[in-house]
């Protein structure tokens, strides 16, 4: 597959896979919330392997000061999604700790725009390497 074909592919997999992890969760449906988390995760790690493979075909550099901004969120992101799988699973056995996994969902939901914002500015703001 298309290396940028396989990215936006699996962006959009990934963000439609986030939307229905947000609902489920604000519905309180498990049976689909957990499995979507999953689902979330595993598209995620697909997406950021086509991400980094972009680097092969643009100078992102030449993106200027966008490419650190960039890669302080994506980098932020990635690890912090723990954040929430770990306050969910505290949350099946003590449910008070649901007003921690809201938060730290929606912080999770905040960097992830923020890193697919500045992800696109980056690769538009580049230059394509020669083939």
């Amino acid at each position: 597959m298309e290396i940028v074909t396989g990215f936006l592919l699996f962006l959009a997999l990934t963000l439609v896979a986030l939307g229905v992890t947000v609902v489920s969760g604000f519905k309180a449906r498990r049976k689909i919330h957990i499995p979507a988390v999953a689902v979330s995760v595993v598209l995620l790690l697909v997406t950021i392997y086509y991400a980094e493979q972009l680097g092969t075909q643009y100078d992102l550099e030449a993106a200027g000061v966008i490419y650190p901004i960039h890669l302080f969120f994506a980098k932020t992101s990635t690890p912090a999604y723990l954040l929430p799988i770990i306050t969910g699973i505290r949350t099946l056995k003590k449910p008070t700790m649901i007003v921690w996994h809201k938060r730290l969902a929606f912080l999770v939901l905040i960097l992830t725009v923020l890193s697919a914002g500045t992800g696109t500015a980056m690769v538009l703001m580049s230059d394509k390497l020669p083939a």
